[in-house]
C-alpha cells in the first residue's frame, strides 16, 4: 500500500474518532483531550444511554411533536371548521338576498314588457279616451291572459278605474271591476302625471286591492297627439312573488314596507307574530345596504339579511332572506366534538405506529452498519461531515462515497434526460410549425388558382346574366298578373340575381386587395362590428358574451378587413343557431400576438367537413343561406394580415374560430398613422 494511501486512511480514521492527533500526540493522550471537550450528545449518550441510542432518538421526539401536533391540530381545525361554516352560512344568506333582488327587477322588467305591448296597442287610446269598457276589457284580456299577467289595471285620465283584470287563485279566470278612484294611490298619480324621472315615463309601486296587495308598473297612455288619456298598470301578487323568489334563492322571503310593517312572507301564518324579525321604522327608512340580524321566531332560530328593496331607482321597503340557522349552532358543536375524537384516536394511533417503525428501521439499520463498514474497506477520502454518538453516524461514514457517486451519477443522468426531453420539445413545436406551414401554402395555392380562375370568367358571366334578369323583368311586366307565364318570368330573374349575388362574390374573392395597415385599437373594430351585426344578432335571440380587455390592444393591420372578417363570423354564427343562443367574443395578448376567438353555442360542424370550410364554394348550409366564399375570403384576409385562422367544433356544441394577428406584419409596410 503507498504512503499516500495509508496516510488518507488514517486521516478517516482519526475522523471517525472525533478527533485529531497532534504532531507527537500517543493514542492515550489523544482520547484524554477528546474527554475534555465533551458535547451535549456525548454528556447525553454517557448519563442517559437509552436517550442516545436510535430508538429513543426516534421514539421520545416522535411521541412529543405528535402529542403537539395533535393538540395544536384539534384547536386549529375545529375552529377553521367552525367558522367555516358561519362564513359559508352567511355567504349563503347574501347570495340569497343578492338573488331575491334580482329575482324582483326581472320581474318587473317582465311586467314593463307586458305594459308597453298593452300602452301600444292599436285602438287603446280611443277606448281609454271614452271611457269604453267593453273595448277596454277586449283589447287587454286577451293579452294578460296570453302574457301571464296577474293583474292589469286600466284608468282614465283623472284615475277612475276603467277595468281591473284579476287573476283568480288557482283558476285561468280573471274577475272584473270599475268604478274604483285611484287617484290617490302613488303610482297611478305619477302615471297620469305626465311627469317623467330619470328612469322614464314608467312608475312602480304598491297597491293594496280586495284579492291582496301587488306590486304594479305603471305608464301612461297617449294618443298619436301625445296627448294623455290614461294609464294602464301590470302588476304582480306580492304572496307569489315571494313564492317564486323563494324558489329561485332556496331562502325564506319578506316584504317589508319603509315603516317596518311586514307585507308579507314565505315562513308562516302572519298572526304568528314576527315582532322580533321586524327593523324599527327608524332603521327601516335609514337602511341603505344589506344588513343581518338573527332572531327566534317559533322556538327556532333564524338569520335575516335586510336590504332595500329598490327597483327602478325607487325604494319600496326591505326585502329580507331568511335561513334557519340552528343547524349552524349545531354543526359547530358537532364538528368540535367530532374533531376532537378523531385527533386524540389519530394520536393513539400515530404514536403506536411510531414506536413500531422506530423498533423496525433501528434493528435493520444495526444489520446494516457491519455491511456499510465491510463495503466501506476502501479507499474513502471523502466524509459525510455529519457527527452522532449513535448507529446512524456509524452508517451514514459508510456509505458515504457510494451516495456521492450516485448523485454524480445521477445528476448526469437528469442533465442528460432534460435535454433530451428539451430536444424532442424543440422537434416537436418544429414539426407542429412545418405542418401548419403547409396546411397555409395548400390552402394559399387553392385560393390562388380560384381566384385566377374568376377573375378570367367572371366579367363573361355577369353580363350575360345581366341581359337576362333584364329580359325576365320585362316579360314580367307584360305577362298578366297570377299567370303561369309570369310566375316561370320571375323564377328566371330571380334564379339570375341569385347567380349573379354568387359571380359578384367570387369576383370580390378574386379581387381580394392587399390591406392598407394602420395603427389602430382593435377593440375598436371588435365593437364596429358588433354594432354592425347588432339587429341581426338581437332577431336571431343571440346573448353577446364580451371578454375584451380594459386596456387598447394596439395592431398594425386593415381595420374594414379584420371587420368583414369578424362580420362574416358572426353572421354564421347566428345562421348556427337558428333558435338563439350564445356568442362569446374575447381578446387578448399573447406573446406580441393578437389572439381573437369567436364561440357559438351553435348546430356544430361535423369533423369530416372541418378541413374544407375554407375552400370556395363549399358550405354546410343550407340551400339559399350562403354561397361558400364568405370563410375563404376570411382566410384570405387573415392570411394576408401574416396571421391564420383555426376552427374548432363538435357537433351539437358549437364552434370556435381562432383568429392570431401578429402586432406587426411580417412584410414591411407603409404604416399609416390614424388621424385624429
Amino acid at each position: 500500500m503507498s504512503a499516500a494511501r495509508r496516510a488518507s486512511r488514517e486521516a478517516h480514521r482519526r475522523w471517525r474518532k472525533g478527533y485529531e492527533l497532534a504532531p507527537g500526540e500517543t493514542e492515550l493522550q489523544g482520547h484524554e483531550t477528546r474527554d475534555r471537550r465533551l458535547t451535549i450528545p456525548r454528556l447525553i449518550q454517557r448519563y442517559f444511554p437509552r436517550l442516545a441510542s436510535l430508538r429513543g432518538q426516534l421514539i421520545i421526539p416522535y411521541v412529543v411533536l405528535t402529542l403537539l401536533t395533535a393538540m395544536v391540530g384539534t384547536f386549529v381545525v375545529t375552529r377553521l371548521v367552525t367558522s367555516s361554516f358561519r362564513e359559508r352560512f352567511v355567504n349563503q344568506l347574501y347570495e340569497a338576498s343578492r338573488v331575491g333582488a334580482d329575482g324582483v327587477v326581472r320581474r318587473e322588467r317582465a311586467q314593463l314588457t307586458n305594459l308597453r305591448l298593452m300602452t301600444f296597442t292599436s285602438g287603446m287610446p280611443e277606448a281609454l279616451s271614452a271611457g269604453d269598457e267593453p273595448a277596454v276589457k277586449a283589447l287587454l284580456a286577451p293579452m294578460a291572459f296570453n302574457n301571464q299577467a296577474e293583474a292589469v289595471i286600466a284608468v282614465d285620465a283623472r284615475g277612475r278605474e276603467v277595468l281591473s283584470l284579476t287573476l283568480q287563485e288557482g283558476k285561468n279566470t280573471y274577475a272584473e271591476t270599475t268604478g274604483s278612484d285611484l287617484s290617490s294611490e302613488p303610482v297611478v298619480a305619477n302615471a297620469i302625471s305626465g311627469r317623467t324621472d330619470p328612469a322614464g315615463d314608467k312608475y312602480i309601486g304598491i297597491l293594496k286591492t280586495a284579492y291582496g296587495s301587488y306590486l304594479f308598473t305603471g305608464g301612461p297612455v297617449r294618443t298619436d297627439t301625445g296627448e294623455l288619456v290614461g294609464a294602464i298598470l301590470v302588476g304582480t301578487r306580492l304572496e307569489r312573488l315571494a313564492d317564486d323568489l323563494k324558489a329561485e334563492s332556496l331562502a325564506d322571503v319578506a316584504f317589508i314596507s319603509p315603516d317596518g310593517e311586514l307585507i308579507t312572507t314565505t315562513l308562516a301564518a302572519p298572526d304568528e307574530g314576527f315582532g322580533a324579525m321586524l327593523l324599527g321604522p327608524g332603521q327601516a327608512q335609514g337602511l341603505t345596504s344589506t344588513i343581518t340580524r338573527e332572531f327566534e321566531l317559533s322556538k327556532h332560530l333564524y338569520q335575516a339579511a335586510y336590504s332595500p328593496w329598490q327597483v327602478r331607482g325607487q325604494t319600496l321597503g326591505i326585502l329580507a332572506a331568511i335561513l334557519p340557522s340552528n343547524f349552524v349552532v349545531a354543526s359547530e358543536a358537532t364538528s368540535r366534538t367530532t374533531f376532537s375524537a378523531i385527533f386524540a384516536f389519530a394520536t393513539v394511533a400515530v404514536m403506536f405506529v411510531g414506536f413500531l417503525l422506530a423498533q423496525s428501521i433501528a434493528r435493520p439499520i444495526l444489520r446494516l452498519r457491519k455491511m456499510a463498514q465491510a463495503v466501506a474497506a476502501g479507499d474513502l477520502d471523502q466524509s459525510s461531515g455529519f457527527q452522532r454518538p449513535d448507529e446512524i453516524g456509524d452508517l451514514a461514514q459508510a456509505f458515504d462515497v457510494m451516495t456521492e457517486r450516485l448523485q454524480a451519477r445521477t445528476a448526469e443522468a437528469e442533465r442528460l434526460y432534460a435535454e433530451a426531453v428539451e430536444r424532442n420539445r424543440q422537434l416537436a413545436e418544429m414539426y407542429e410549425r412545418l405542418q401548419a406551414t403547409q396546411r397555409q401554402l395548400v390552402q394559399s395555392e387553392k385560393l390562388a388558382a380560384v381566384g385566377q380562375l374568376a377573375a378570367g370568367i367572371v366579367h363573361d358571366v355577369k353580363n350575360p346574366l345581366g341581359v337576362i334578369k333584364g329580359m325576365a323583368e320585362e316579360l314580367i311586366e307584360d305577362s298578366p298578373n297570377g299567370s303561369a307565364e309570369g310566375e316561370a318570368f320571375r323564377l328566371i330573374r330571380d334564379n339570375a340575381t341569385r347567380a349573379n349575388a354568387i359571380v359578384t362574390d367570387l369576383l370580390m374573392f378574386a379581387r381580394q386587395s392587399e390591406p392598407k395597415m394602420v395603427r389602430r385599437d382593435l377593440r375598436e373594430t371588435i365593437e364596429g362590428a358588433l354594432r354592425l351585426t347588432d339587429y341581426l344578432l338581437r332577431k336571431g335571440k343571440v346573448r353577446i358574451e364580451r371578454a375584451l380587455p380594459e386596456a387598447a390592444v394596439m395592431l398594425t393591420y386593415d381595420p374594414q378587413q379584420i371587420q368583414q372578417v369578424l362580420i362574416n363570423l358572426f353572421q354564421n354564427a347566428v345562421q348556427a343557431m337558428p333558435d338563439g343562443g350564445e356568442l362569446a367574443v374575447g381578446l387578448k395578448m399573447i406573446d406580441h400576438t393578437a389572439v381573437i376567438k369567436v364561440q357559438d353555442t351553435g348546430c356544430g360542424i361535423a369533423a369530416e367537413f372541418l378541413p374544407r370550410i375554407f375552400e370556395p364554394f363549399f358550405t354546410t348550409k343550407s340551400e339559399g343561406q350562403g354561397t361558400g366564399m364568405g370563410l375563404a375570403v376570411t382566410y384570405g384576409i387573415v392570411s394576408r394580415h401574416g396571421g391564420h385562422i383555426e376552427v374548432e367544433s363538435v357537433v351539437g356544441s358549437g364552434s370556435t374560430f381562432t383568429i392570431r394577428l401578429p402586432e406587426l406584419p411580417p412584410e414591411a409596410v407603409q404604416v399609416k398613422e390614424p388621424v385624429e
